[in-house]
C-alpha cells in the first residue's frame, strides 16, 4: 500500500509538541505564572533519556514528573527538556527528547495532550476521534515523591483536547 503524502497523524504530533515546547520555554524563561504547573509524562526506555539508574528500575517503560514549586535549570530546545528535580531529597538531572513525551497537563486550566498517535513503523496507524473525547491524562505524584498516583482527592487532571471541538459547524 501506497503511503499517503498527507501525514495529517505526524503534522498533529508535531504541532502538540510544538504546544508543550513553548509551554516549557516559557516557564524556563519567565517561571510559572499563578497556579500554572505541568504533569510531564514521557517513555524511559526511549533513546535519548538520561535519568538516573534508580529511577529507570522503578519507572522501567514510563514515568511522570510535576514542574511546579521545585524544579531548577530547566533549560529547552527544539528536541530536548533538561531540568533538575529532587527525589528522595536528592538533586538530579534529567534529560527527556520531547519525542519521548506521550503526554502533558496544566491541571490548574483543565488542559491536557495526550501524544503518540502516529504507528511506529511497519505498524497499521488507527485513530478513532471517539477516543479522544472525553479522555482524561493520567498523572503521578510530585517531584521527590515516585509514586504512581497523585494521592490528593482534590487534584485535577487535564482533559484531551478533540480538535473537532475547534472545527466550524
Amino acid at each position: 500500500m501506497e503511503e499517503d503524502p498527507l501525514r495529517y497523524d505526524l503534522w498533529i504530533e508535531e504541532a502538540l509538541r510544538t504546544v508543550i515546547r513553548r509551554s516549557l520555554q516559557y516557564a524556563a524563561s519567565d517561571g510559572l505564572p499563578g497556579e500554572h504547573h505541568f504533569y510531564i509524562t514521557f517513555r524511559t526506555d526511549d533513546d535519548g533519556v538520561v535519568i538516573p539508574d534508580y529511577l529507570r528500575a522503578e519507572h522501567p517503560e514510563e514515568m511522570t514528573i510535576v514542574l511546579q514549586h521545585q524544579f531548577d535549570d530547566l533549560q529547552v530546545d527544539e528536541e530536548t527538556l533538561t531540568v533538575m528535580l529532587r527525589f528522595n531529597g536528592n538533586p538530579e538531572t534529567l534529560v527527556v527528547p520531547l519525542s519521548s513525551v506521550t503526554s502533558f497537563a496544566d491541571p490548574s486550566v483543565n488542559f491536557g495532550l495526550q501524544l503518540k498517535m502516529t504507528a511506529l513503523e511497519g505498524e497499521e496507524f488507527e485513530f478513532d476521534a471517539s477516543d479522544v473525547t472525553g479522555m482524561e491524562t493520567a498523572v503521578a505524584g510530585e517531584p521527590g515523591n515516585t509514586d504512581s498516583a497523585p494521592t490528593d482527592d482534590n487534584e485535577k487532571t487535564g482533559e484531551v483536547i478533540a480538535l473537532d471541538a475547534f472545527r466550524k459547524k
